[in-house]
């Protein structure tokens, strides 16, 4: 299954390896194998090469791109209609429900590498908002590993947008935010979650690049490590990751120290 590509380009893809199919342990599976119902199954297409721009000049990354086989199912159906009623140029409608996640890898990874599992952020991570430390916290992490003798891994969540509730829902926050309430006091306004991401795909990915051999992950926040341990991911080194702190989102990050997060004042001092 590799939804709405030319079948010959999908099957050139898999004799030369670059689109493979993993399951929940992270074990490559055969490519055209059906799925059981209720079967996690991942689709990686990759390596591929990229250069990309770092706080310390340009470096070459081996991007994969990573989607769930049961979401890619609903677009090749949806793509199948649009075909079927020559809608083509309804394409750009299968963007919406295909969450893409990304892994980086960085250097060549060796034993206890450095790894990044980044909630995507377009406001932090593309804008370059100073509401949060996203965006600060993703270029240091590239740049980080990429300095590291043992390399490593970003792996970036598409779907984890305001910790999981989406743009649009984030975006209402931010006015509730701007009424007095914190970022998480925002979320319960709306009748939201405090954070509902979702990290199955983070381990599984991580139990296919990495093993289960130790690992350096870069994060202040123990929920991640907890939500990665209950997926079989255990072998797991916390080091802190403190990056962009200023005056706009220090009341954002004294809300994330409040729920758990393990920030130190001077980590969050401006």
């Amino acid at each position: 299954m590799f939804t709405y590509l030319d079948p010959t380009i999908r099957s050139r893809l898999i004799k030369e390896e670059k689109l493979i199919r993993i399951d929940y342990e992270g074990k490559q599976l055969d490519a055209e194998a059906p799925q059981a119902p209720g079967e996690i199954i991942i689709n990686l297409l990759g390596p591929i090469p990229m250069p990309i721009d770092t706080l310390e000049g340009r470096i070459v990354v081996q991007w994969y791109a990573a989607v769930r086989s049961t979401e890619l199912q609903q677009v090749e159906a949806l793509a199948n209609k649009l075909t079927s009623e020559g809608g083509q140029h309804l394409f750009s409608s299968l963007v919406s429900p295909l969450a893409v996640n990304s892994v980086l890898v960085i250097g060549e990874p060796k034993d206890e590498p450095l790894v990044r599992v980044h909630s995507n952020c377009l406001t932090g991570d593309v804008f370059g908002s100073q509401r949060c430390d996203c965006g600060p916290q993703l270029a240091n992490a590239i740049a980080r590993i990429n300095g590291d003798p043992a390399g490593g891994y970003i792996v970036y969540m598409a779907g984890h947008e305001g910790r999981g509730i989406g743009l649009w829902a984030k975006a209402a926050t931010y006015l509730l935010q701007d009424a007095g309430e914190n970022t998480y006091q925002a979320n319960r306004s709306l009748g939201l979650p405090d954070d509902s991401r979702d990290f199955t795909d983070a381990a599984v990915l991580l139990k296919h690049f990495v093993g289960q051999k130790p690992f350096r992950l870069l994060t202040n926040n123990p929920k991640k490590l907890e939500d990665l341990a209950a997926h079989g991911v255990k072998t797991v080194i916390q080091e802190k990751h403190v990056h962009g702190v200023v005056d706009t989102n220090r009341n954002y990050l004294e809300a994330k120290r409040g729920w758990g997060h393990v920030l130190q004042d001077d980590d969050i001092k401006v």
